[in-house]
């Protein structure tokens, strides 16, 4: 028997990335409701109670409409908007956070789907502080940018009608200089971060792609922990991860002077590298991925695959 599926929102960035990856298993029944019926409430409470499991492409309160819509059904669900990131109630849909969570996605009954950013920035600072070679208190500056999918379908026509009144000329911006960016609450959350970091988000010219990158000063850090010390944490947390690889330092100088954020694109991978200059005491964290990838899409259907009992890169082997 198939899995039936609804993806509610699926014309939408996220929504038609997760389609994509979807329209070709043969174990799932993907229901689709007429244009006309999208938005319509009744149509998509059918639907949404039909479903084994649904996935939310929507804007926040959209997102929490379909919750709603959604009670009284045995529907799991998972959230890919802000809503649910950092409630108690949801589980965190980032399979790689630790050694549990696979467990604790697979047996949830809703799961928040991370942002984009908010990966980037986990896979790289969770472990140290677990591991006590960052401070949960500390004081980080995270810098990163996007391909302009991220901003969603208002963002991508202002980006791709660069002509029009609206349009963006620029190759590359900075944004959210008002510090107070939607991604890092959850950051804050899921990293065991409990001092604000800076975060300075900035999107490029590229349609998709993601670096994220985190400057330390080893000698500003309590125990003041050696390249190495870094590197090692990174590598033993993720070396069973199927999707997160950690660069062996010696396979770092081809990307010193050239770091690719579109290198990931189109699959569900994130490439970890630890940049460092020993004399200067110096590292430089980055995390490679596919905003639309491991960053959004890509990630859901890693985590409906867990939902559902399948094996966890079904789907995802070519992505």
């Amino acid at each position: 028997m198939k899995h039936k599926i609804f993806i509610d929102g699926e014309e939408g960035t996220t929504g038609l990335q997760i389609r994509q990856r979807l329209k070709n298993r043969t174990d799932l029944d993907l229901i689709h409701l007429p244009g006309r019926k999208r938005k319509d409430l009744d149509a998509r409470r059918a639907a949404l109670h039909q479903a084994e499991l649904a996935i939310l492409c929507l804007p926040d309160p959209a997102a929490r409409e379909a919750v709603r819509l959604a009670e009284g059904s045995n529907t799991k669900i998972i959230d890919s908007s802000t809503a649910h990131r950092t409630s108690k109630d949801w589980v965190y849909g980032f399979p790689e956070m630790s050694a549990e969570q696979p467990i604790r996605i697979a047996s949830a009954p809703q799961v928040s789907n991370p942002g984009c950013y908010a990966t980037g920035v986990i896979v790289l600072i969770r472990p140290l502080i677990s591991a006590g070679l960052i401070p949960d208190d500390f004081s980080l500056s995270i810098n990163a940018v996007s391909g302009y999918s991220g901003g969603g379908n208002t963002l991508i026509s202002r980006m791709e009608a660069s002509e029009s009144k609206d349009g963006i000329k620029s190759n590359y911006f900075s944004y959210g200089l008002n510090l107070d960016h939607k991604h890092v609450a959850e950051m804050m959350v899921h990293s065991g971060l409990k001092a604000r970091p800076i975060f300075v988000p900035s999107v490029g010219r590229f349609r998709q792609g993601m670096i994220v990158q985190i400057p330390l000063q080893l000698r500003s850090l309590v125990k003041k922990p050696k390249y190495d010390a870094i590197y090692e944490v990174l590598k033993l947390t993720y070396k069973a991860s199927r999707f997160v690889n950690v660069v062996k330092p010696k396979e770092l100088s081809k990307h010193t002077d050239l770091l690719d954020p579109e290198e990931l694109n189109n699959t569900n991978y994130l490439r970890v590298s630890v940049f460092g200059n020993p004399t200067n005491q110096q590292v430089v964290l980055v995390a490679q991925l596919d905003n639309l990838g491991k960053g959004a899409a890509g990630q859901a259907v890693q985590n409906l695959n867990l939902m559902l009992g399948i094996s966890e890169a079904r789907g995802l082997a070519n992505h």
